[in-house]
């Protein structure tokens, strides 16, 4: 291994706003490999709609300044004491852990994942966090039978394009949201119905389309603006799972609008499901599963890690269809 450096370039956030408070710095303080971490190199890191939360405050940072970044694909450079799960200096890794818009991250080594040999870095950190998102919803939040009419919102996005293709795989019904413009690019997963929600009553045509019944499952990651129809959407014993707040958090509401239909309203967090490493080898193992049968992870961009505010404007301009990268 090459001298570890004592500063590093990444991006930080000083306060809370829009994308001019993202700084770029070339001499960041190196990270401190804690027991349990490994030091990475990172090559790549992904960007997720749970970074802008951060920089606009709606999630508190735990400090100032902070880094960004939950997941990225890299190099080992160190092993930390105590367990590191058979990791050692050399691995090709991706990974999940916070503040990987640098140079190097101190990673829990609980959720790094040496790269199999027949995936390359730039499809495991494309599918990573979006990807283990999007099982543990259909596994976990609540578990899809074949058969079962599911509506997926956001169907262009980077979790939605995953959400579709795994949906349909295990032999799900699939009614899929986008704008207009995203059409043709769900279309190819081939879902039973494509729904333009910007022209588009979303909640009448589902309801056409089921019979009145509704859908099994509910997956939205939009928020405020798809919650109220979405609620409408389920059928009786069905399962609200909002996971996302790109158009703004859900507002409060009376828990008394489930007992029509007995339905379940869930708020899932990815790290809730991945406590142990059991579940995370169990899930990422799944994840390079359905790669190798051919799931397609779409990146719609890599951006040099200094162009990180456009990045942030196309994201949150739902400009993008797929994972969105920074190059390292």
């Amino acid at each position: 291994m090459a001298p570890i450096p004592k500063t590093m370039k990444g991006v930080t956030i000083e306060k809370t706003g829009g994308v001019e408070v993202l700084q770029y710095k070339t001499d960041l303080p190196m990270p401190t490999v804690k027991e349990g971490q490994v030091l990475v190199k990172n090559e790549l890191s992904g960007i997720n709609y749970i970074d802008t939360y951060f920089r606009t405050g709606l999630y508190p940072a735990p400090s100032f300044p902070y880094i960004l970044g939950r997941d990225a694909s890299g190099v080992v450079q160190q092993v930390g004491t105590g367990e590191t799960y058979s990791l050692k200096e050399g691995d090709k890794v991706v990974y999940m852990a916070q503040s990987t818009y640098a140079e190097y991250t101190a990673a829990p080594a609980l959720h790094v994942k040496k790269l199999p040999s027949d995936i390359n870095a730039e499809t495991a950190i494309a599918a990573m966090l979006q990807g283990l998102t999007a099982i543990t919803l259909i596994r976990e939040a609540h578990p899809v039978k074949s058969g079962d009419w599911v509506l997926v919102h956001a169907a262009a996005g980077g979790v939605g394009l995953l959400l579709v293709q795994m949906l349909k795989d295990i032999g799900a019904k699939v009614i899929a949201t986008c704008s207009k413009g995203k059409i043709d690019l769900v279309k190819k997963y081939n879902p039973e119905l494509i729904i333009d929600y910007g022209n588009e009553d979303f909640k009448a045509k589902v309801l056409e389309i089921t019979k009145g019944e509704g859908v099994a499952a509910v997956f939205d990651g939009v928020g405020k603006t798809t919650f109220d129809g979405s609620l409408d959407c389920v059928a009786r014993k069905g399962s609200m799972v909002s996971f996302g707040n790109a158009s703004g958090a859900v507002e409060p509401f009376k828990i008394a609008r489930l007992s029509a239909k007995n339905a379940k309203l869930l708020r899932p967090t990815l790290f809730g499901y991945m406590a142990t490493r059991e579940e995370f080898e169990k899930y990422t193992t799944e994840l390079f599963d359905f790669i190798k049968k051919g799931m397609e992870v779409k990146v719609h961009e890599t951006y040099p890690l200094k162009d990180v505010a456009k990045a942030h404007e196309e994201l949150e301009g739902r400009k993008s269809s797929g994972k969105l990268l920074l190059k390292i």
